[in-house]
């Protein structure tokens, strides 16, 4: 139990580490690798933490996926090297050291905290107690009841918002492409053309 608490120090601290390098690093591939190095340490703690469904998620689309999308398009691009310790952008640094603070105040609260001491406290809202359901019921199959039964409306109604936004956007998208003319090349009529009423004289000494 030791070695666990140790590794989740470890892991939490080089998240938090990471996460300031991908703000402070001037250069932009290294935010982004940075941004990776970020969400394999979450990955680890998600599986330390006995979240398999989550940290497996995370790896293939934000590691998989959206940070290397990112990490080949900054690439491509002729990105130079920004300075973020001027005077002038000292400001932004305020706030966020003030909600880095509250993260971290958060954190070392929550250590004092236990789960029995939630199996003693009584919500409404809760249908059923996950807490004694956990020990028999994997990531998986636990998310796959709540979203399925309980939460089977919501889950609806997100897939048909989802489903109106890209039917939105391919209207938008035809309706684009018909209201504007495409300019194309017609070889015959090209060749057809009298050569007397195209070519035309004129005097530019006027």
């Amino acid at each position: 139990m030791l070695l666990e608490n140790w590794l989740f120090y470890l892991l939490y601290f080089l998240i938090l580490f990471s996460s300031l390098m991908v703000i402070l690093s001037e250069n932009a591939v290294y935010s982004v690798l940075f941004l990776i190095l970020t969400f394999c340490n979450t990955v680890l703690l998600l599986l330390l933490m006995g979240i398999e469904f989550f940290a497996f998620l995370l790896l293939i689309v934000y590691v998989g996926a959206i940070a290397v999308l990112f990490l080949f398009v900054v690439m491509m691009l002729n990105v130079k090297k920004t300075t973020l310790f001027g005077l002038g952008n000292l400001i932004y640094f305020v706030p966020l050291i003030f909600v880095s603070l509250i993260f971290i105040l958060d954190f070392f609260y929550s250590l004092n905290l236990s789960f029995d001491v939630l199996k003693n406290l009584n919500y409404d809202i809760i249908l059923i107690n996950w807490i004694d359901q956990l020990t028999y019921k994997t990531n998986i199959e636990t998310i796959g009841y709540v979203l399925y039964t309980n939460y089977s409306f919501l889950f609806i109604t997100s897939s048909f918002i989802l489903l109106i936004s890209m039917i939105g956007v391919i209207v938008l998208t035809i309706h684009q492409k018909t209201n504007y003319i495409l300019k194309r090349q017609n070889i015959n009529n090209q060749l057809i053309r009298d050569s007397k009423m195209i070519i035309k004289f004129v005097n530019l000494r006027k």
